[in-house]
Order: structure tokens, then sequence, then C-alpha cells
């Protein structure tokens, strides 16, 4: 039986990919913005400064969160997202290293 397309590539690069597929959308880098500056964040909040409807930034978060880069808890009727601190250092780190691995200007092409 042949191997899936993810199982030919590290754990750290499936998990960077999934990470940054989660990032890949503006709606979703406004959406990690607000949370980092407010440093917690409702959801209806969002509704209104970003002016994209309910549905929409749920769904939004959802990926957010299953990438494992929000967590969010109940309040009441609400739900408060904001950064999930280890994977935010993991992922910092990582692509951290990732561009630092750049070795400069080369005559490659």
């Amino acid at each position: 039986m042949g191997l899936t397309k993810t199982e030919i590539f590290t754990e750290q690069q499936n998990q960077m990919a999934v990470w940054l597929k989660a990032l890949a959308h503006p709606a979703r880098i406004a959406i990690l913005q607000r949370i980092l500056k407010s440093n917690t964040c409702i959801c209806g909040d969002l509704v209104d400064e970003l002016g994209l409807a309910q549905a929409t930034i749920s769904q939004h978060l959802k990926e957010l969160k299953n990438a494992g880069i929000i967590q969010g808890t109940i309040e009441g009727v609400s739900v408060c997202y904001c950064i999930e601190p280890k994977t935010w250092k993991l992922l910092q780190n990582q692509l951290g290293n990732f561009f630092l691995s750049y070795k400069g200007e080369q005559n490659c092409c």
C-alpha cells in the first residue's frame, strides 16, 4: 500500500503547513491581529470590527482553532478567543528558523 502525501514529510513540515494554511487568508490575519492587539477577543466584536458576517467569522475562528493557533473559552453565550501560547511560540520559532536558514544572496539564477 502506498504512502499518503503527508507521510513522506516530517512531522514538523506537516505541522508548519497546517499552521501556514490556517494563516493563509487575510480575514484570519486580521482576526489574529485583533486578538493580539487586545490579548483576548469575543466573536461579536470581530463582526462589528471586520464587517464580515457572523457565520464567516465563526468559520475563520474554527480554522484557526483547529490548527491550534487560538483557543476559546465559553463565557455565557459568547466564546472568548485568545492566542494559544505554546503553539504561537512553536510557530514563531519554526518560522524564524526557516527564514534564518537562508544564507544570503548567491549566484544561482
